[in-house]
């Protein structure tokens, strides 16, 4: 069982730009310093509450600082970016990390981004995905000539070549024969699980959703893998959910649900931000609820894993029987405004040190005995 940090980001849009990434950034090192395996960070053009443009660059400044983080996008918003580009950056990066790397895509999430870069065809999203991921596994499978034609782009290098140069040639990534590839899932009884386990792929279930839809993916995954021959790995998935550990229950509940905590804030702002462009089932504990009974305090008490050391990993052997085998936890980045920060800290450190060996051990057992 590996351990992650997953951050959106999400933060109060009045705060600047480079304070929250200070703040992204501190948290990063702390979760280093923890011993947590894997950072995953948002990729998002125009929203100063989520303000990550380019997680790569983020990262690159975290590679000579960290020795434990394995660093995933979650996502690349594939449709945003020419495929040669996200090939070479990609195939960039995971040189200089040695094979740190995990690449997280997907068809992106935001509304202002689609309007950016004119991206309002929901279909044709997920098919910029397959062909873009078809045309950069082309490109680090091969050298030069490259004739990659597809519905969305050409890709062509052919005229422009001097081997004895290297002119020419695209750069290939230093994990043969490419990076872990994930996907990411937030809608109940996502297609693209079934999708991603035929192509290999790792998935991502979004901390958002409910214990249902969580479990919705593993099932979609399995169709997926029996249908192309392939034994499911658990391993392969990855859950991220908002987690709060504090020395006490009636303390994490405080930390959780009052009105200065940055999980109210949280949930607060991805209601209005799903509701407005009606997607609130995403959110919903239950999918035949009413908008009206899908209230803030509703979806955090379905959404956030919260408790004393101990009531945590009762929660998290419950949560995995319930809802399948995966094999990577991501812990929700919030805010540090006010005492969020102190809370956060702690929560971090007791889920690291205090809960997760003992989960790990809980997991090791069981299989031991299956």
């Amino acid at each position: 069982m590996r351990l992650g940090m997953f951050m959106m980001p999400v933060h109060p849009p009045e705060r600047q730009f480079w304070s929250t990434l200070e703040e992204d950034t501190e948290k990063s090192l702390l979760a280093d310093k923890l011993g947590y395996d894997e950072l995953w960070l948002g990729e998002h053009f125009s929203a100063s509450s989520e303000p990550i443009p380019s997680p790569l660059m983020f990262f690159a400044n975290l590679l000579p600082q960290t020795k434990n983080l394995t660093f995933g996008t979650a996502v690349i918003n594939i449709p945003n970016h020419h495929p040669a580009i996200v090939a070479a950056e990609c195939a960039q990066f995971d040189q200089m990390s040695k094979g740190r790397f995990l690449m997280g895509i997907g068809p992106g999430g935001l509304i202002s981004d689609f309007e950016l870069f004119k991206l309002n065809d929901h279909p044709a999203r997920y098919r910029m995905v397959d062909e873009a991921m078809d045309m950069i596994e082309k490109i680090w499978s091969q050298n030069p000539p490259y004739e990659i034609k597809g519905e969305f782009w050409d890709i062509t290098i052919k005229d422009g070549i001097n081997d004895n140069l290297g002119v020419g040639t695209m750069p290939k990534p230093y994990q043969k024969p490419r990076p872990p590839v994930f996907t990411s899932l937030a809608s109940p009884n996502s297609a693209s699980a079934k999708s991603a386990a035929k192509k290999g792929w790792g998935i991502i279930s979004a901390n958002i959703i409910a214990e249902y839809s969580v479990a919705s993916h593993w099932t979609k995954y399995l169709e997926g893998c029996q249908e192309a021959g392939i034994k499911p790995n658990g391993d392969l998935w990855r859950v991220a959910r908002n987690i709060m550990v504090a020395p006490s229950d009636a303390e994490a509940r405080e930390r959780v649900f009052s009105p200065e905590a940055s999980n109210t804030y949280f949930y607060t702002y991805m209601r209005e931000v799903l509701n407005s462009v009606g997607l609130l089932i995403i959110l919903k504990p239950k999918p035949d609820m009413s908008d009206a009974e899908a209230t803030v305090e509703a979806i955090t008490e379905e959404c956030v894993i919260y408790g004393s050391p101990k009531t945590v990993l009762d929660k998290l052997i419950a949560f995995r029987d319930k809802v399948g085998p995966f094999g990577g936890l991501l812990q929700t980045g919030i805010d540090w405004a006010g005492k969020n920060a102190d809370w956060e800290r702690e929560s971090m450190r007791l889920l690291a040190q205090d809960v997760m060996p003992k989960f790990r051990q809980h997991i090791g057992s069981k299989q031991a005995a299956e």
